[in-house]
């Protein structure tokens, strides 16, 4: 007899920086979504997928869902929302070092209208008291009638595994969607972008964040004794004090960028690779949508 096989797609809800991508990261085995201890890092939906014996997750990685402030903030949260009752089933992740907050009665007042599974995931919790936790357990019992409740650690990985096969007995019974080797669906030239733009948000200050998105120009495969990749990016950012601090002295903070990004491109790529690196300023880019869809944060998207 054929073993039965279950897929199915999972949506990871949660406010930003509750440890949405370092999960995703961590069921794939390896980075495809940035992660950075700044809010609103992921602003595409980042698709991952784990494929094992007997099933496979196609994992959605959303934006934290926030008050938006221009366009760019408006896209991501309609991406989150979206993805909501387009799923089979749906993790509403929580940081219980933090607690219950205002963003979480947000969130759960969209998923009272979600049709499906959902699964509350308290991460961190290697951060706070078991009776701390039990507390929040409770206080969220109250919010919403959850599928089930799985305490976890993304970052340590304490508990991701029982997490799994807890979504596993509510797949769906469905066909590999995906190639078993196959993590993610997004192009080569967007997951590079995503990696240097991770590393412009762990070396620059407050400020710089969420006013830059980064352009792949060009990836070439030059064939020589060295057989390195050469890639060729812009970082946009919005004024010119901005492009100064990307920049640095002499260039030391584009020449670090560029080394940090390096290391974890030629990872992604199993090869060595040429990376230069431009910056560019687009004055209130965040706002103008044709800025926007040039960039990748097309209204088509959502």
């Amino acid at each position: 007899m054929e073993k039965e096989f279950r897929s199915g797609f999972i949506s990871i809800i949660g406010r930003p920086n509750v440890g949405k991508s370092t999960l995703l990261n961590r069921f794939v085995g390896q980075k495809i979504s940035i992660m950075s201890d700044k809010p609103q890092t992921t602003r595409n939906r980042i698709q991952g997928v784990l494929t094992q014996d007997d099933a496979q997750f196609i994992f959605i990685d959303t934006p934290g869902i926030h008050k938006p402030k221009h366009k760019l903030g408006d896209f991501m949260v309609k991406t989150a929302e979206n993805t909501m009752n387009e799923v089979d089933a749906v993790m509403f992740m929580v940081n219980a070092e933090e607690g219950y907050g205002r963003g979480d009665q947000f969130i759960l007042e969209r998923l009272q209208r979600v049709e499906g599974p959902v699964f509350l995931v308290l991460n961190k919790i290697d951060k706070v008291h078991p009776d701390k936790l039990l507390e929040l357990i409770e206080l969220y019992k109250d919010k919403l009638d959850f599928t089930e409740i799985v305490p976890i650690s993304a970052l340590e990985g304490n508990n991701t595994a029982r997490l799994l096969e807890t979504l596993k007995g509510y797949l769906p019974e469905g066909p590999q969607y995906y190639p078993e080797d196959q993590v993610t669906d997004h192009p080569e030239r967007f997951v590079v972008s995503e990696l240097i733009r991770e590393k412009v948000l762990h070396l620059t200050r407050e400020e710089i964040p969420h006013s830059i998105a980064v352009v792949i120009e060009a990836i070439e495969n030059r064939h020589s004794d060295t057989e390195k990749v050469f890639i060729q990016a812009t970082i946009i950012t919005e004024r010119k004090s901005q492009k100064g601090i990307i920049i640095g002295k002499q260039g030391s903070m584009l020449k670090q960028v560029g080394k940090l990004a390096r290391r974890d491109i030629e990872m992604l790529l199993g090869s060595k690779v040429f990376l230069e690196l431009w910056v560019k300023v687009q004055p209130d880019w965040r706002n103008k949508q044709a800025q926007l869809n040039d960039y990748g944060f097309s209204r088509e998207e959502y």
